[in-house]
């Protein structure tokens, strides 16, 4: 049996949660037959939820870089990449009429000008096919100017928990602890950073991780990271130890 990575459970802190219209699971969902288009679906649903207003919509070029999404289709990465898995799960999607498909032109309205295209993506509902209908009548700007960039990939980088199960080891309940005060406590920049340091020192583990980012909390991210202050930070606190019956030998 292939090794299966325990899911670490759901944090006690509120969750969103995601509209997922019930017609999927008694219609659409006995219908599809590949995992890969499986994913997508559920994770432009996901998307989609995050974004307000009437016009929700998700850009190709945006999806085709979701580091989550495309971490869970890498399933299958001996048979084909997870960018090929992506392009033919759309494939599926926009066939099965799940998603609606619509190439837009972003060039500038000028003779000669170069042609620039987009492929954009809308749920297969009233407001969807009302999206495109604006658009094909020429009122896109109505379309495009209700989405703010920001919204157009909720999770454009790796969480903490992606970042260790792949480039330090398996999750245990108690690194998930520690993990999610990180991420509490950090800006994302600097976790990403602390662990490529790491990594680029061969030192994977979080409490080098940690000495890190608690080294330039208190003084600063001016200047390099020097590996031999956290290594000697590891050391100390290992030194510093001191089981509680041994204490008054050890301080006597």
């Amino acid at each position: 049996m292939a090794n299966i990575a325990g899911f670490i459970g759901f944090p006690d802190t509120k969750l969103r949660p995601v509209k997922i219209p019930d017609l999927f699971f008694s219609d659409l969902l006995p219908q599809i037959d590949d995992l890969a288009e499986l994913k997508l679906t559920l994770h432009c649903f996901w998307l989609l939820n995050d974004q307000s207003g009437e016009h929700r919509y998700l850009r190709g070029e945006d999806l085709r870089s979701d580091n989550t999404l495309l971490a869970s289709l890498t399933l299958d990465s001996e048979l084909r990449t997870p960018q090929a898995a992506l392009a033919e799960a759309l494939s599926r999607a926009v066939a099965r009429n799940t998603l609606l498909r619509m190439e837009i032109d972003m060039g500038p309205d000028q003779p000669n000008a170069p042609k620039i295209t987009e492929d954009w993506y809308f749920i297969n509902t009233v407001k969807g096919r009302q999206a495109i209908a604006l658009i094909r009548q020429g009122r896109l700007r109505e379309v495009q100017s209700v989405l703010p960039d920001e919204a157009r990939i909720r999770i454009d980088r790796p969480n903490v928990f992606v970042l260790y199960e792949q480039n330090i080891g398996v999750l245990t309940p108690l690194i998930a602890e520690k993990l999610r005060d990180i991420e509490k406590t950090y800006a994302p920049d600097w976790i990403i950073d602390a662990f490529e340091i790491a990594i680029g020192n061969n030192k994977r583990h979080l409490n080098y991780i940690h000495n890190i980012l608690k080294r330039w909390e208190t003084k600063g991210r001016d200047g390099d990271f020097d590996e031999n202050a956290g290594r000697n930070s590891e050391e100390r606190g290992r030194r510093d130890y001191r089981p509680d019956k041994y204490s008054d030998i050890i301080l006597g």
